[in-house]
């Protein structure tokens, strides 16, 4: 027999192995975009996702290793709302505010990732807001009943040429606290861009509500 047609036959079953291995893994993953602070009829709450939603990795936040501390705060032990705003020339400046609403002291640290989204089906609009350095990471402990909040600037789009912006309506931001891979959803509407513009840009977590 053919040295080669032999190699080949006995490779067959590892490689059939193989792939039946990567076919497991990749059925056995799934995650929930349901989270917590409210029903979906609340301003404040979070709709659940639907398939058609934005993959997480367009506007989560970057991954950064905390101190040490207590472990992260999962999306579902937060309420996640939106706290004082105030509008400027060109621009809207409104603070997201983290209430962990578990009976377990957790931590928030680093950005949240922040997109405006379509109504449902829920669909991405522009780019997620850009992460603003000019503000430190500081790991924010948050024990139950308490707050942290990110200040969240979100410019006119009407100051884009509509060559440029394609000019739509967002119906709501969707948040994903950091270091969470599950977003939340609060009900927002404003004028967006529906071409690749840039309108947000988003401060790291403090403490307190933000709201003096």
């Amino acid at each position: 027999m053919d040295t080669t047609l032999l190699l080949t036959r006995r490779a067959l079953p590892a490689v059939a192995l193989a792939c039946a291995a990567v076919l497991a893994t990749g059925c056995g993953s799934s995650s929930s975009n349901t989270a917590s602070g409210g029903s979906p009829a609340q301003s404040s709450s979070a709709p659940a996702s639907s398939p058609s939603s934005a993959p997480a990795a367009s506007a989560s936040p970057s991954n950064s290793p905390a101190p040490p501390g207590p472990g992260p705060c999962p999306t579902r032990s937060l309420q996640v709302k939106l706290g004082a705003s105030q509008g400027t020339a060109g621009s809207v400046y409104t603070t997201i505010v983290f209430t962990n609403i578990s009976n377990v002291t957790c931590t928030l640290y680093g950005y949240p990732g922040v997109s405006l989204q379509t109504a449902r089906p829920l669909h991405q609009i522009g780019k997620p807001a850009k992460e603003n350095p000019a503000t430190p990471r500081k790991l924010v402990t948050l024990q139950p009943q308490t707050t942290a909040n990110a200040l969240l600037r979100i410019a006119d789009a009407g100051n884009y040429p509509e060559s440029t912006c394609g000019m739509t309506t967002a119906h709501y931001l969707q948040v994903y606290p950091p270091n969470q891979t599950t977003p939340a959803y609060i009900k927002y509407n404003t004028q967006a861009c529906s071409k690749p513009v840039r309108l947000m840009t988003v401060d790291v977590v403090k403490p307190g509500s933000g709201s003096s």
